[in-house]
């Protein structure tokens, strides 16, 4: 009887052991935690529909806040969201281990709510700036946080997909508020924008805490929970609960200092890709027509409310960053963007001839108002095509496996501090050079950013960490299957 039993047990388990892991609950999860991507994507576009009802600019007449805004004064709450997120970006990791990846983004709502409430509520511009710093502490957070959950839930196979959502939803985001922006007061939109973060908070707290932060708690228990959550009750997960604990048993083990983990060529090298890649993604100039599409436009005479042209924007990023999700595992990352930045170049330059000759009342400007919007929606094309989404890709691509959280939040604190000292910068820059002399700037960083990942970014499709790793090691990898241009073979 007891042998019947135990033979009955085993078939069962070797039953459970072919039955495949649930897909749905992952992408519903991963969905839910990119509600903090779309939170992040209305902070970042608020600033575009919002500047002609707030900005004067004499400096003098006191618009839909009651105060006054000025240029110089915009230039602060336009650019104290970056600043709060690169700050943040600095003690973030240490928050997700300490805390788990769920408890922080939930914590994450109320800065958020506290920083929508002082937009909303503002009644001079010291509370404007305040609380768009603490709406950059919550969205720059959720830039590390959000792909972090989402690759710890994800099994293999569709990891790259649920990858993309955070970018998508960024975009979504961004659009979102261009769209509500066009015909809602500063005041509405804003209200619309701090309900987000809450209705985020109301769905995820039903999703698990990642698996992976349990096993590293050594709550195994939790951890096959979330597991169950994840992948179905009847998931075979032993295997992948083991793989989880080997994994941080390595990372635990293969621990070694700062000064150690930088001494090795590989990191050097990864850091220095990763670092240019950042530095050429910001200075493009991307934040720049972000938050300053609304005044782009409106320069521009084109005969196209700055509203509407910021939501044909809107729309053409949403669909080249789910066109590039497509095809980054097909084309590779190199060749993205190599065509991603020196179009950008392009476009920046034929924007920088048609201000200047704007500038200088050439009289045959009027015929050419299609001209900028055509380079806008073309610029934002290529950089969500490639130099948007990929050099945050290949974050989690070319770090060894011991320095991977503390180069990712150094990386990140790096991108967010450019993108301060642009979106700062754009408003002084334009003042004192013209705005057509501003875009041909952006578009030298574009021509020098085109050099570098020529001679300088390697490809990684196809190719396993390990082999990436060999790669900056001047090795020969064992997948050679895809071009290897641009590693940097010399001593550094």
């Amino acid at each position: 009887m007891v042998s019947s039993i135990e033979q009955f047990e085993t078939t069962e388990n070797m039953n459970n052991a072919h039955i495949p892991a649930r897909k749905l609950p992952q992408y519903v999860a991963a969905l839910a935690a990119t509600g903090g991507a779309l939170a992040a994507g209305t902070l970042l576009g608020w600033t575009s529909p919002t500047e002609s009802l707030i900005v004067d600019k004499n400096g003098t007449e006191a618009k839909e806040y009651g105060f006054v805004v000025g240029d110089e004064a915009w230039s602060w709450v336009g650019s104290s969201t970056t600043l709060g997120a690169a700050i943040m970006c600095l003690f973030i990791g240490t928050i997700i281990n300490l805390c788990g990846r769920k408890l922080t983004m939930l914590l994450l709502v109320i800065p958020f709510t506290i920083g929508w409430a002082l937009v909303i509520w503002a009644s001079n511009i010291a509370m404007l700036i305040v609380g768009r710093t603490l709406l950059g502490i919550s969205g720059g957070s959720f830039c590390i946080c959000a792909p972090m959950y989402i690759g710890e839930i994800a099994q293999k196979d569709i990891r790259g997909t649920l990858g993309t959502f955070f970018q998508l939803m960024l975009t979504i985001g961004i659009l979102f508020v261009y769209a509500v922006g066009s015909g809602a007061s500063v005041f509405v939109l804003s209200i619309v924008c701090g309900c987000i973060p809450i209705i985020f908070a109301v769905i995820f707290v039903f999703m698990p805490e990642s698996p992976y932060y349990w096993v590293s708690k050594k709550q195994t228990e939790k951890a096959v929970a979330s597991l169950k959550w994840l992948r179905g009750d009847n998931y075979d997960y032993n295997t992948e609960l083991q793989e989880l604990q080997s994994e941080h048993e390595e990372r635990e083990n293969s621990k070694i200092s700062f000064a150690a983990a930088f001494a090795r060529r590989t990191s050097v090298k990864a850091l220095i890709i990763m670092l240019g890649l950042m530095f050429f993604q910001q200075m493009s100039g991307i934040n720049a027509v972000i938050f300053y599409t609304g005044f782009i436009f409106d320069r521009a005479n084109t005969g196209i409310q700055g509203s509407i042209a910021t939501i044909i924007v809107g729309v053409m990023q949403v669909i080249a960053t789910f066109v590039s999700s497509i095809i980054v595992d097909k084309l590779g990352r190199r060749i993205l963007l190599l065509i991603s930045v020196s179009v950008m170049a392009l476009c920046t330059i034929v924007l920088g001839i048609y201000f200047y000759l704007s500038d200088q009342g050439n009289p045959n400007i009027d015929s050419l108002g299609w001209l900028p919007i055509v380079a806008m929606c073309v610029f934002i094309v290529v950089f969500s095509l490639g130099f948007g989404p990929i050099p945050w890709l290949m974050v989690g691509e070319i770090f060894p496996a011991d320095v991977k959280g503390l180069a990712s939040s150094i990386c990140g604190a790096f991108n967010w501090a450019l993108a301060f000292v642009i979106t700062k910068t754009f408003t002084n820059i334009r003042e004192a050079i013209g705005i057509g002399e501003t875009f041909w700037l952006f578009s030298a960083f574009s021509v020098v950013g085109t050099v570098f990942v020529f001679f300088v970014v390697p490809e990684t499709k196809g190719k396993s960490l390990s082999d990436i790793q060999k790669m900056l090691a001047g090795e020969k990898p064992i997948n050679n299957d895809s071009d290897n241009h641009g590693v940097m073979d010399a001593k550094l």
